[in-house]
């Protein structure tokens, strides 16, 4: 959208909370640009059938945005089915993301956007919009055409699903010392220090979507988890002894993840901490076609 017109001139301020929104509904940065570049061609129709029809630019670009989020949503569900192995959210480096879609970093995580596809399509545009734009069940609920005790319902259910709510205590971001020692220790070889910082239930899922190896199902349980990691170390030093095992500190939906390089190549690996720091949760991307916008710059 290029010409100077009042809708032109609200997508363009507001392009980047648009696409914070599209994104965390869709876990997919591509298809969330692909979603506030149709509201860009549906404001300019809708300006030149009636723009003094628009009260407000901002709130109609918000409620188009969500309505297209939701229907990718729908869109998009049968072909999530279909994936290859198990469905991870695409990791954005945090410096790659517009300034106003990580204002305020709530439901960002890819934890949480993982979790996020449990939900139904209204039900997580309504708790990102409460959580993310502190918009009230009312601004809610006018979008999503139901009643503001409707919304609360949505909103209610679906944070008990995230396991999030305002007086829930936030999980303990991981000891810097202690992530240290993780990098170095499997820099070594010494994947024990791995296994001494998972809790006893961790889980690992991992998402190659038939492109490179990866497992289609999630692992479970602190051994096996351990296990997997020497298995991945051991498979690189005997096929490719002369390539990198190597990780790395980047920074992806503005929390702390891992580059981990192997076998030729390199995966995302972001950790879910408990509320006393030790990792519950790895989430590792592996298809490449996610990692596109997943580092700063090009990994070496």
């Amino acid at each position: 959208m290029t010409a100077a017109t009042s809708a032109a001139l609200a997508w363009e301020a507001e392009r980047g909370r648009l696409i914070g929104i599209a994104y965390r509904m869709l876990g997919d940065f591509g298809h969330a640009e692909d979603v506030v570049s149709e509201v860009a061609i549906e404001a300019l129709k809708a300006e030149r059938a009636d723009a003094a029809a628009v009260r407000s630019w901002p709130a109609w670009l918000t409620t188009t945005c969500v309505r297209r989020s939701i229907d990718r949503v729908r869109s998009l569900a049968a072909v999530r089915e279909e994936y290859t192995g198990h469905w991870l959210p695409e990791p954005v480096a945090t410096d790659r993301l517009p300034e106003d879609a990580v204002a305020d970093r709530e439901l960002l995580s890819l934890a949480l956007l993982h979790l996020a596809e449990q939900l139904s399509p209204d039900a997580r545009a309504a708790v990102v919009l409460h959580r993310a734009y502190a918009m009230t069940a009312a601004e809610i609920g006018e979008i999503l055409e139901k009643s503001p005790a409707a919304v609360r319902q949505l909103i209610s259910r679906a944070e008990r699903r995230l396991q999030i709510h305002e007086h829930s205590p936030a999980p303990r971001a991981a000891d810097p010392a202690a992530l240290s020692a993780l990098m170095t220790a499997v820099q070594q070889g010494d994947l024990d220090t791995l296994r001494d910082l998972l809790t006893d239930e961790a889980i690992l899922w991992t998402d190659g979507g038939g492109v490179v190896a990866a497992t289609r199902n999630p692992i479970f349980g602190a051994e096996k988890v351990h296990r997997f990691y020497v298995g991945v170390r051991e498979k690189t030093a005997k096929l490719a002894p002369d390539l990198p095992f190597s990780v790395s500190p980047i920074e992806v939906n503005g929390e702390f993840a891992l580059a981990l390089t192997h076998s030729g190549r390199t995966d995302v690996l972001t950790l879910e901490f408990d509320q006393v720091g030790r990792i519950r949760g790895i989430r590792q991307v592996s298809n490449p076609h996610k990692l596109t916008r997943a580092f700063s710059q090009p990994p070496a």
